[in-house]
């Protein structure tokens, strides 16, 4: 699969290259992305992240310093996903709001969550796996469920 266009930092490990989709984004130095990840245009990566295996990372995302991304994990960028519009042409890029996430300092978020677009993850905070992060969540908290929910302060 294809790497393109992108800004990536000579310390970043980027296990099995062949096995991830990455395009037209940035990745800051000594971080690491896993297999069979997408990252797609746009998306800042941060330094000293992990990005575990599986995970999708639209356009839109921001991922600050320090962040660790569990296996499986996807951020949607668009509320209203359709196909196509009302007189049935296929969507494109311009038919769409984009909704942009931003994950702040040290942030870390469990295996299996869906993180909604127009979210902002404060810093410290932790996301339990199987979570959808559907409003923006409290620095130094955890949040987990479905919707993902105030457990506790760090």
């Amino acid at each position: 699969m294809p790497i393109k266009d992108c800004k990536i930092k000579k310390t970043v490990l980027i296990k099995n290259k062949d096995l991830v989709n990455l395009y037209g984004c940035t990745i800051d130095d000594y971080s690491k992305v896993g297999p069979f990840v997408e990252i797609q245009k746009n998306v800042i990566i941060g330094k000293k992240c992990k990005i575990s295996s599986h995970s999708f990372i639209c356009e839109g995302v921001k991922i600050s310093n320090y962040c660790f991304i569990g296996h499986n994990v996807a951020f949607t960028n668009d509320k209203y996903p359709r196909a196509t519009n009302k007189d049935l042409s296929l969507k494109n890029n311009k038919d769409y709001k984009m909704l942009n996430i931003f994950l702040e300092k040290n942030v870390s978020i469990g295996s299996g969550s869906v993180i909604l677009g127009g979210v902002r993850i404060g810093e410290n905070s932790i996301i339990g796996a199987g979570s959808v992060v559907t409003r923006n969540v409290k620095k130094n908290s955890i949040y987990f469920g479905n919707p993902a929910k105030f457990i506790r302060k760090i």
